[in-house]
C-alpha cells in the first residue's frame, strides 16, 4: 500500500485538478513544479478566488460525496467463512437448505414489536435538496421494502411553508408530505419512518408535532455523523430564504441582513449563502431528560444516532443508550455524508469504520457482561453490497441488527427516476435500451410489484421507489446467498467467527480470528482422526 492515505490538493468533489498530474508532492499535493502564470486548477488556486467556497464538495444540490481517504484497514480486510458441513437455523436437508430459504427479518425493540423485512436502514437524509428532490423514491421504495427510512435534520425549519408560532412549529408541508408518502405505501406495518432531530429541530418542538399531528411512532435524537464534526449545512442561492432561516434562528453566512452583504449579493460577488446548525451539547442530564419528555410527548420508541466521534463519545453513547432504554443506537463511521459536508474534513476527521464498529462491539460486551440490556445496533459508513453487510453484521454479533446505507440507496433512486425520464421522453440510452424500453422490460422486479400491487398502483409508482426496490433486491438476495454458504438460515445465528481477517493488522483492531488461526483445534481434532 502507498504511504499517502490521503488525496490533497485535487479532487472531483471540489472540481479541482493538478496541472501535472504525474508529478505531484505526496505530502502537499502540489504541483511538483507550481508555475507563475498557471490559472489555478488546484484547490490552492481555486481558493485564492473563491476562497470558503472551496471548502465544501461541488455542485451543491445534486450530488452526495463520501471521502477519498484510503484507511489503512477497512471491511476489504476481512473474508466471509463458508463451511461443507451441517445447516443452523434449517433442517440440516439439502433440499431444504437453500438459499431462498434464508430468513432475513428483524424484529427489535423492547418488545420486538419493530419489524424490518431486511436488515437494512436509511439513516437520515434531511433538508438537502437531493434528498428533497428523491424523497418519493425514497419513501415509496422503502415502505414497499419494509425497511426504515429516516427523516434527517432541518427538514422543517428549511421549509419556507412551515408555521412557526411562539418558536414552535404547527404546521408543516414538506414534512408532512414526507411522512404521508411512507405511511400511504407501507404494507402491512413492515418497516418504519423515523424523524430525527437536531438543536434547532429540538428547539422548534419537531418531534412532538409528528409525534401528536402525523402520527410518527419512532424518533430518533442525534449526536453527529460520520461525515463531518459541525452542525448540518447547506447552500441556499435565495437571499428572501436566507433572510427566512436566519430569522428562524439558523446560522447564515454572511449575514443576510446586513445591507454591505445584500449589495454585494446584488453585484454577484457570491450567488450561495451558507446554512449551518448548531452543535449540541451533550450531557447525561440532559440526555436524560430529553429521552423522559420523548416519552410523555407519545413516543412509542426513541432512537440514538451518534457518528465518527473519539473514543470516549462512543462510550457515552452505548452507556446512555442502555442505561435510559433507547432501542436503537446508529453509529456511523467517518468518510460519507449525502450533503454539503466540508472535503476536507469529511477526509480528515472522525473515527473510520473498522475501528469505530469494533469499539462499538467491545463497549456493548463489556456492558453485556456487567448484565445492562444492550439495545440493538445499526453500523453506518460506506456500506454498499452484500458482502459488506454481511461483514458488518458479522463484526457486531450478536448486537448488531442492521446496516445503515445512504448513498448507495439514494443513488439507486436517482438511478431509477431517471430511467423513469428518458423512458417518457424516448432517449433510453442503448446500455439501457437493451432490456427493453418500458417499466417492465427495465426493472427485473416489475413482475412482482405488478403482481402485489395491482396494474393500476404499479403503473403509479415513480421509478426512482422502483430502483430503490429493485437495489434492495439484489442486495437481500446477495446476502441470503453468503449467509447460505457459511449455512447460517437467519439473521440471528450470524456470529463474529463467520469472517476472519486478512491481515494481522485488522485481526489486531477487530478481535476478529486471523484466517490463517481459524479452526486451529478442530482442525487438530479431525487431523486425529
Amino acid at each position: 500500500m502507498s504511504g499517502t492515505f490521503s488525496v490533497v490538493n485535487r479532487s472531483a468533489a471540489t472540481l479541482t485538478k493538478n496541472r501535472t498530474e504525474g508529478s505531484i508532492s505526496p505530502i502537499s499535493g502540489m504541483c511538483v513544479t507550481c508555475v507563475d502564470g498557471c490559472i489555478g486548477m488546484c484547490e490552492i488556486g481555486k481558493s485564492a478566488y473563491r476562497g470558503h467556497e472551496v471548502i465544501y464538495p461541488q455542485p451543491f444540490g445534486v450530488i452526495t460525496t463520501a471521502s477519498e481517504k484510503n484507511y489503512p484497514v477497512d471491511y476489504s480486510h476481512f473474508n466471509i467463512m463458508g463451511t461443507a458441513v451441517g445447516a443452523v437455523g434449517i433442517e440440516a436437508d439439502s433440499d431444504k437448505a437453500i438459499f431462498p430459504n434464508v430468513n432475513l427479518e428483524v424484529h427489535f425493540g423492547h418488545k420486538k414489536d419493530i419489524k424490518f423485512r431486511l436488515p437494512f436502514m436509511i439513516p437520515g437524509i434531511g433538508s438537502t435538496d437531493v434528498a428533497k428532490n428523491n424523497w418519493d423514491g425514497l419513501a415509496i421504495g422503502t415502505a414497499l421494502a419494509g425497511t426504515g427510512l429516516t427523516i434527517g435534520e432541518n427538514v422543517v425549519g428549511m421549509d419556507p411553508q412551515s408555521v412557526i408560532k411562539d418558536g414552535h412549529v404547527v404546521d408543516t408541508v414538506d414534512l408532512k408530505r414526507r411522512v404521508k408518502l411512507f405511511q400511504d405505501n407501507q404494507i402491512d406495518g413492515w418497516g418504519a419512518t423515523i424523524v430525527q432531530a437536531n438543536v434547532e429541530d429540538t428547539r422548534l418542538g419537531i418531534q412532538e408535532y409528528a409525534i401528536n399531528d402525523l402520527g410518527v411512532d419512532i424518533v430518533e435524537l442525534k449526536w453527529g455523523q460520520g461525515a463531518k464534526d459541525i452542525g448540518g449545512e447547506v447552500k441556499i442561492k435565495s437571499l428572501k430564504k436566507a433572510q427566512l432561516l436566519y430569522e428562524r434562528g439558523y446560522v447564515v453566512l454572511p449575514n443576510p441582513t446586513d445591507k454591505a452583504v445584500i449589495k454585494a449579493f446584488e453585484r454577484g460577488s457570491f450567488t450561495e449563502f451558507e446554512r449551518h446548525s448548531r452543535v449540541g451539547m451533550v450531557t447525561e442530564e440532559g440526555f436524560a431528560s430529553r429521552v423522559d419528555e420523548l416519552r410523555k410527548a407519545g413516543a412509542k420508541h426513541i432512537f440514538l444516532k451518534t457518528g465518527a466521534y473519539r473514543p470516549a463519545d462512543l462510550a457515552r453513547a452505548i452507556l446512555f443508550a442502555a442505561k435510559y432504554g433507547i432501542e436503537l443506537l446508529t453509529v456511523d463511521g467517518a468518510g460519507g455524508g449525502t450533503g454539503m459536508s466540508p472535503w476536507r474534513m469529511m477526509n480528515e476527521w472522525g473515527m473510520p469504520i473498522v475501528e469505530l464498529h469494533s469499539l462499538l462491539y467491545k463497549y456493548a460486551k463489556r456492558l453485556d457482561d456487567r448484565g445492562m440490556k444492550i439495545p440493538a445496533l445499526a453500523l453506518a459508513g460506506g456500506f454498499t453490497f452484500e458482502d459488506q453487510i454481511y461483514k458488518g453484521l458479522a463484526l457486531g454479533a450478536p448486537y448488531v441488527k442492521l446496516i445503515g446505507m445512504a448513498r448507495g440507496p439514494l443513488a439507486s433512486v436517482m438511478v431509477g427516476k431517471t430511467i423513469g425520464k428518458a423512458i417518457d421522453n424516448d432517449e433510453l440510452p442503448v446500455y439501457v435500451e437493451r432490456f427493453g424500453n418500458t417499466k417492465d422490460e427495465i426493472f427485473v422486479t416489475s413482475g412482482d410489484l405488478r403482481n402485489e400491487l395491482g396494474d393500476k398502483a404499479f403503473e403509479e409508482l415513480p421509478t426512482g421507489a422502483i430502483g430503490l426496490y429493485t437495489y434492495y433486491e439484489r442486495l437481500a438476495q446477495g446476502l441470503r446467498q453468503m449467509m447460505a454458504g457459511n449455512r447460517k438460515f437467519g439473521l440471528e445465528h450470524i456470529t463474529r467467527g463467520d469472517i476472519a481477517a486478512l491481515t494481522r493488522e485488522a485481526a489486531d483492531i477487530s478481535g476478529i480470528e486471523y484466517l490463517m488461526d481459524v479452526d486451529k483445534e478442530e482442525v487438530d481434532e479431525i487431523l486425529k482422526g
